[in-house]
């Protein structure tokens, strides 16, 4: 690209399908950006790709304070869904229609070939989520399921991307189990599933991952009794329960071990992409195990590289 272009490398990040490390050499400067980092050992994503220099990183912390449970998935999902189905309810899950909800089918495939699934339907409704399933059965080569088990996982599921089909999932009060996005609840058909399922104490909703504070996601896992949905405030009588262990984001031990890949260190780490506890908390740590000079960035704050 001549003398003062850039040249650009993307490495597996492990969050997501494509998500990507980006690694980006100008001017006689190496920066990395994190992006969102991923977890190792995951069921269908390969780990991160370790970067072994760069004179300035940036790294998210999402997770920067916290580590995450080591409990079954399967096992505490099986738990769940068992409990809700006995007592005629639905399961309700806000997932992330990239990533979480593939995660979701995995495990629940998984369950039911051991026969530890009740048998009811399953349903995928969310376009967006039926659109990055059927992206893992084009490249095949960026995740780790086989061909057997990905075929396996779509055909347990009832893909719904018909508006007209899932309101009638809402209308159905037969057992169940629903996943639909937003993740947060902050958009998407999750919000008439939700409205529909939340006010009857037979059914459960299942909380995957990270909520931001302010979504609605945050306040059901809070434990609110009423959220707003349409404009009406929805009682939540409904059983809420929590998988955090289900989360796509590399934990602060995580954060760490991909660190560690580093061969010589960064000039200077900025530490961003989190809540201000868990960003000052991985700063701390990054200072105190490696000895970096690492940084919160102040919003607008200006640094020169």
């Amino acid at each position: 690209m001549g003398d003062t272009g850039a040249s650009v490398t993307f490495r597996r990040a492990g969050h997501i399908l494509g998500a990507s490390t980006v690694d980006i050499a100008w001017q006689g400067r190496r920066i990395v950006f994190t992006g969102d980092l991923g977890r190792y050992d995951d069921p269908i994503m390969f780990d991160p790709e370790p970067v072994s220099a760069a004179d300035f990183l940036v790294t998210e912390s999402t997770y920067g304070d916290r580590v995450h449970e080591q409990t079954d998935p399967a096992d505490v999902l099986a738990g769940i869904v068992e409990k809700t189905v006995k007592r005629g309810g639905t399961v309700v899950v806000p997932a992330f229609a990239v990533g979480r909800a593939q995660t979701l089918l995995y495990y629940l495939w998984l369950l039911r070939e051991d026969g530890r699934l009740p048998d009811v339907p399953v349903y995928l409704d969310s376009p967006m989520a039926i659109n990055a399933s059927e992206l893992l059965g084009t490249y095949r080569g960026d995740h780790r399921l086989s061909r057997e088990v990905y075929e396996g996982m779509r055909a347990m599921a009832n893909y719904t991307p018909d508006s007209e089909q899932s309101m009638r999932i809402s209308a159905s009060t037969d057992p169940k189990i629903v996943i639909s996005a937003s993740g947060m609840a902050t958009g998407g058909r999750i919000l008439h599933h939700l409205k529909a399922f939340a006010p009857d104490a037979r059914n459960t909703i299942m909380i995957t991952g990270y909520q931001v504070p302010g979504t609605r996601g945050a306040a059901i896992a809070n434990g609110e009794r009423f959220v707003r949905i349409y404009g009406e405030w929805v009682p939540i009588n409904a059983e809420v329960a929590n998988l955090a262990m289900l989360s796509a984001h590399a934990d602060a031990d995580e954060l760490l071990r991909w660190a560690s890949g580093f061969k010589t260190p960064p000039r200077q780490v900025f530490v961003v992409h989190g809540e201000p506890q868990p960003a000052d908390t991985l700063r701390s740590r990054l200072d105190h195990q490696f000895g970096w000079q690492a940084t919160v960035p102040r919003p607008n704050q200006l640094f020169s590289l």
